[in-house]
């Protein structure tokens, strides 16, 4: 018999031509998130499911799917969505798609780090909305970048990526994080260590690349947006729930820090209402790992755990409960 193979949404060709070559491949074609329910019925006798970042995983879907489940392939470097302790310890391999997305998220953090610093967005709200406008010396001044100091909050493979592109624009890096990275990384981007209390009082960006954990929900709330300088920005492109988004709101309408960059929101695809009327807040609809070339290794990579699996191999890029 087949092995059922169960894919969330629709996904590039190059993926499923992966799956077929080890299972009968049933793609969710609806344009949303799976509700619950939906989701439920879906994996219903799969032995393998490709998930969204917006699939919730649980022990639940686990018996819902039954037994024959052998491995969850997350089509995410994150894995918040899913319970691991719960779906392991079911027997159920879970993997994720980490590496492949490095650089283009990188490449989004130094968009979204101009938009804001050099108020791109606002600029162009102004010229859409057919402004009367003329040049003058003093007209929308942002911030320059060179000799400014980046924090980057979690120096994983995104964080460096961000360190190295933020060194070519003349910025100084410091960071934080549960470790200290290892010293040849260190020395490469010239980054020093700081405590996270230090790192908001020291840098002018604060950008987060840590994923969502218990520690890490609401890391930036009122105290910490508080810590930071009146002239700092901040950056998200992690998880949204790492940045209490009201208390942030509060933060740029008092202008108490000059702006926020966010890829990525609290309750997505919500976005904290005051949040749209500040102009000192550049928002984009989770564009971190959003480019054709990128969205289709993720997809290839999570096809391949579940081909290695499904034929009793190791998985390539497995997630340890």
């Amino acid at each position: 018999m087949d092995k059922r193979i169960v894919v969330t949404r629709t996904v590039p060709e190059s993926a499923l031509d992966v799956l077929r070559e080890v299972g009968e491949v049933h793609v969710c074609t609806q344009d949303r998130p799976l509700t619950p329910a939906e989701l439920r019925e879906a994996v219903r006798g799969a032995h393998a499911v490709v998930a969204m970042l917006h699939d919730r995983i649980d022990a639940d879907l686990v018996g819902a799917a039954g037994p024959q489940l052998q491995v969850v392939a997350n089509v995410a470097v994150g894995y918040d969505n899913i319970d691991v302790p719960a779906v392991t310890d079911r027997g159920v391999i879970v993997t994720n798609t980490p590496g492949v997305l490095v650089d283009a998220t990188a490449d989004l953090t130094i968009g979204l780090l101009l938009m804001v610093t050099r108020r791109l967005g606002e600029g162009e709200r102004l010229l859409r909305a057919r402004q009367p406008w003329t040049f003058r010396l003093d007209f929308m001044l942002g911030t320059g970048l060179q000799g400014k100091v980046l924090g980057i909050v979690g120096l994983g493979g995104i964080g460096q990526a961000v360190a190295r592109r933020a060194r070519a624009f003349g910025m100084d890096v410091v960071y934080t994080g549960r470790r200290r990275a290892a010293a040849d990384v260190e020395s490469e981007l010239q980054a020093r260590f700081l405590p996270i209390e230090e790192l908001l009082g020291t840098a002018d960006v604060v950008s987060l690349h840590c994923p969502l954990t218990e520690q890490t929900r609401h890391l930036i709330d009122k105290p910490a947006l508080a810590a930071m300088k009146p002239t700092a920005y901040l950056v998200n492109t992690s998880r949204g729930p790492v940045v209490d988004e009201r208390a942030l709101a509060e933060a740029l309408r008092e202008r108490r820090i000059a702006g926020a960059a966010l890829d990525v929101f609290e309750r997505e695809p919500e976005v904290e209402p005051e949040l749209l009327e500040l102009d000192n807040v550049v928002v984009v609809p989770h564009l971190g790992s959003a480019t054709t070339e990128t969205r289709a290794a993720m997809v290839e990579l999570a096809a391949r755990n579940v081909a290695a699996v499904l034929t009793g191999g190791a998985p390539l890029t497995p997630v340890r409960s």
